[in-house]
């Protein structure tokens, strides 16, 4: 009934806006890491190539995690140092 409640946000960084085009956006009706990962993917075809790491509400997450309403998800660049 209240779409508003279903949504996450999500944040593109770097490269990944590029393939994104956009930094943030809203998602709805997503379940978790790897449903989100499967309909980027499917959106954007380069970010299969891509290496990112995916941070929920600001904590990296490896592997798959359940997504609630509201909740931010980060996809990260490589980062490097020098």
């Amino acid at each position: 009934m209240d779409t508003e409640k279903s949504k996450i946000t999500l944040l593109a960084f770097g490269q990944l806006t590029d393939i994104t085009g956009q930094s943030t956006w809203e998602m709805e009706d997503i379940s978790d890491i790897d449903q989100l990962k499967a309909i980027l993917i499917e959106k954007y075809p380069a970010l299969a190539q891509a290496k990112y790491l995916v941070a929920v509400n600001m904590e990296v997450i490896r592997g798959n995690a359940t997504l609630k309403p509201g909740d931010a998800v980060a996809l990260l660049p490589p980062f490097s140092g020098g």
